[in-house]
């Protein structure tokens, strides 16, 4: 017996320890269900001691009112009996009665007082044990009041508290397992319905990565019909959508980053070269590009001011004034452009084209400073070379007209400073176009370059020589004291061209007509002395060649030639005289049709065919090319719509726009009514600009280009490096098209100069953005070169000659090329 009895403690000893354990291990494992547990004990258990305690209170209450309720039960049903007996002296009376209410429940004790000195006791009265007490009197009333006795009842209350106790074990007893089994369901469904969810979303977000979003979150748990959901369903929502939100995060950070890696490649493998500073203006990165051109290592420019890469160049000073005025331009207007002659690490000096602009950041604050380069070195020499061309004659390399013209200007000014005389004389080879039909233009051209060196050797240092085009020639001599000067200087000239020319191995002799006019004898402008000279020219020619000739005026007859031609072209707007010729404008790569050249003719009874050159600088002169250009413009647009409307086609249509006619303050109104009337489109009108007129940098010139440009019309440089060519203006006005002069196309598979310059206009030209035409292509391996060159378009014979209006449409009709 002894042996089991220990058995069993230790058995109970050592579930203790297990009991222990399990809850430490419940606690751990599921925190939130055993605070829920612990929380349902402590409150059901608190409630539960409340309730019981206030209904054991309330069953001792009714047991305490049950026992004074029998007491005052026995004072009215046992009283007048207890006063007979005792009045009676009925003492075996009394004692039965007395017997029978200690007989009742609980009453354990009972004492009469009898007056007036006798008591008697009956029952025990419990020791230590709560009681409850009641007395009351005995009387008697006859007549008088007879005070018997006092009796006091004595009621034991152990039977009350051991009910009590009873009660309080039972209801400890069945609440705590009442407590218990429903904590313990209550946990059940909890952890069913809630904790077991929270631990699968624990384990979900423990287990999510950024790596593998796709999974969602699914709770073993049906859906609620009613389509509400409830707080783990929020939940459940609320990370998805955090999931959700994330993948979109993270697509839209790998666009990001894709988008960051895509323009840094494109910056680092940009062409043209990036510097990127910080606002303190020290270098941060600098691209492949800039690496390449200049040799640097970025450790050995980082944090280098960028002023330290050109001072090599130019001198410290002159680079820190540099950036100081690039710092404070960049500060006022936000960029900063312009060209540099910057250094390479080994010393090599190149040309760049600087575009420097600030970085902001978020708050429009100046973060960084962006540094864009490109090496313009070839383009340098390319413009050198134009800048030549446009002043020189390539094949001579004479002075040209514009800048014979500028010097003849020059040299009137300053004789009317000193009170001296200017000649001008105007040379033109006799019998030259004989030349180039029997020898060849190779040997013509030979014959210009010794032609112009021969007149060279006859002149001093001041006096000057120029081509005029073809076979003609401007001298200039300045300072002339006597007209005898520049006969001598005549005479010298044609004793030079008494010797040979040799030509192809073949001796050849040309001589020349000079015509010579004074200033200012003979005219004060420099207009009036070239006419007058090329007047004494046509004399000198007259005398029979080999001669010259100085201007008198009996020579006027010229002017009254002229004075003629003027008067028949007043009337030949209203003779209907004048006609337009059309030229095709063709696609380089594929021949087809893409727009057409509009060309004036002259056709007058007396005069017979008039080409625009005879006619144009004097109807310039006189004005009358305002009326004729308006009539030109509005014929040409009529063509163009007519075209379209027989073809489908949209065929633009290029008009030649005189200095003077573009001067005309309604030039831009007859242009736009032009449109309006022939209801043509304004970008199939292509207006083609000289580059004397360029040269007319003046703030109506730019106005009408714009208002133009504004308006759709199409803008054209024509005969691009015959004149001045102004490459800064190509950038100002807003060109479309430059069209390439007939003279470097025709030589331009013989000449390398020819095909270099042509090759480097093309370039610059689609550098800037314009379309390129060429013009006088006539043979088909120049329009092979052009292809190989990327030439936009092309114009010349080989495509078709100059076509009245009729002869026009039938080619439009019958050939392939002609639909574009």
């Amino acid at each position: 017996m002894a042996t089991q009895l220990g058995t069993s403690c230790g058995d109970q000893t050592n579930n203790m320890p297990d009991i222990s354990s399990r809850l430490r291990r419940f606690r751990r494992t599921s925190p939130l269900s055993f605070r829920l547990l612990s929380w349902i004990l402590v409150f059901s258990s608190a409630l539960t001691l409340l309730a019981s305690g206030v209904q054991i209170y309330s069953d001792y209450r009714k047991d305490l009112n049950d026992i004074e309720d029998r007491m005052e039960v026995i004072e009215s049903g046992y009283a007048s009996s207890l006063t007979r007996s005792l009045w009676a002296l009925d003492q075996k009376l009394l004692q039965t009665q007395m017997e029978g209410i200690l007989s009742l429940p609980d009453i354990s004790h009972l004492r009469l007082r009898i007056e007036p000195d006798s008591e008697l006791i009956m029952g025990k009265l419990p020791d230590g044990s709560n009681t409850l007490s009641h007395s009351f009197a005995l009387d008697h009333h006859e007549g008088e009041l007879f005070k018997l006795g006092h009796l006091t009842v004595t009621a034991s209350l152990d039977r009350v508290y051991e009910d009590l106790q009873t009660k309080i074990g039972v209801t400890l007893i069945t609440q705590f397992l009442t407590i218990f089994v429903v904590s313990i369901v209550i946990l059940s469904i909890f952890r069913h319905l809630v904790t077991r969810h929270l631990t699968a979303m624990a384990e979900y977000t423990r287990d999510l990565s950024l790596d593998d979003l796709s999974r969602p979150l699914l709770l073993d748990r049906p859906e609620p019909k009613n389509h509400f959901k409830d707080e783990l369903g929020m939940v459940t929502d609320a990370i998805n959508q955090m999931r959700e939100r994330l993948n979109e995060d993270i697509a839209r950070r790998e666009h990001d980053a894709a988008e960051i890696l895509k323009f840094s490649k494109a910056i680092d493998q940009s062409p043209s070269s990036v510097l990127i500073c910080d606002k303190h203006w020290h270098i941060e990165y600098a691209n492949r590009k800039f690496l390449q051109l200049t040799g640097h290592r970025p450790e050995d420019i980082k944090n280098q001011h960028p002023s330290s890469l050109i001072s090599q160049s130019m001198g410290e000073r002159e680079a820190e004034q540099l950036w100081q005025s690039v710092r404070l331009q960049v500060q006022r207007v936000g960029v900063w452009q312009g060209e540099v002659n910057s250094s390479r690490s080994n010393g090599e000096r190149y040309w760049e084209q600087l575009v420097i602009t600030p970085i902001k950041g978020a708050n429009d604050e100046t973060t960084g400073f962006l540094i864009l380069g490109e090496d313009i070195s070839i383009r340098k020499r390319y413009e050198q070379q134009l800048l030549r061309q446009a002043n020189y004659d390539i094949l001579t390399g004479l002075p040209n007209r514009m800048l014979a013209l500028d010097r003849l200007k020059l040299a009137i000014a300053q004789a009317r400073r000193d009170t001296t005389q200017v000649g001008v004389m105007f040379l033109d080879l006799d019998n030259f176009k004989h030349i180039n039909d029997t020898l060849g233009h190779d040997a013509g051209d030979t014959l210009l370059v010794e032609a112009a060196r021969r007149v060279s050797s006859c002149l001093r240092g001041t006096s000057t020589v120029a081509r005029l085009g073809g076979d003609e020639f401007l001298v200039i001599l300045p300072g002339l004291t006597d007209v005898n000067d520049a006969r001598q200087v005549a005479q010298r000239i044609l004793l030079t061209f008494s010797s040979p020319f040799l030509l192809h191995g073949q001796e050849v002799f040309v001589t020349t007509s000079i015509g010579i006019a004074i200033f200012p004898d003979d005219a004060d402008t420099s207009g009036s002395l070239l006419q007058h000279a090329d007047a004494a020219m046509y004399e000198a020619k007259h005398q029979g060649k080999s001669s010259y000739a100085l201007f008198t005026p009996e020579m006027t007859e010229v002017s009254h030639e002229r004075l003629h031609m003027e008067s028949h072209m007043r009337k030949a707007l209203e003779l209907n005289e004048f006609q337009l010729v059309f030229q095709p404008i063709v696609e380089t790569s594929s021949g087809k049709l893409m727009a057409t050249e509009a060309l004036l003719r002259w056709n007058n009874p007396s005069l017979g065919t008039v080409m625009p050159d005879r006619f144009i600088p004097l109807a310039e002169e006189t004005g009358l090319i305002i009326p004729i250009g308006e009539w030109v413009i509005q014929e040409a647009c009529k063509a163009a719509q007519c075209w379209q409307a027989l073809t489908g086609y949209d065929i633009g249509i290029a008009v030649n726009v005189s200095p003077r006619q573009f001067r005309d303050p309604g030039f831009t109104d007859i242009v736009l009514k032009a449109l309006a009337d022939s209801h043509l489109k304004p970008e199939l009108l292509e207006l083609e600009i000289t580059e004397r007129l360029i040269l007319d940098n003046t703030i109506e010139t730019a106005d009408i280009l714009r208002q133009l440009d504004a308006a759709g019309i199409r803008l054209s440089v024509d005969d691009f490096g015959t004149g001045y060519s102004a490459l800064s203006y190509l950038k100002t006005y807003p060109f479309d098209t430059l069209k390439i002069d007939r003279s470097f196309i025709q030589d331009v598979l013989t000449d390398t100069d020819d095909s270099a310059l042509v090759r480097a206009i093309i370039n610059m030209a689609h550098s800037l953005g314009l379309t390129v035409i060429a013009e006088g292509v006539e043979e088909e391996a120049q329009t092979h070169f052009l292809k190989s060159e990327h030439c936009d378009y092309s114009q010349g014979y080989f495509y078709s000659r100059p076509l009245p209006e009729q002869e026009f449409i039938h080619w439009l009709e019958n050939n392939h090329r002609a639909h574009p």
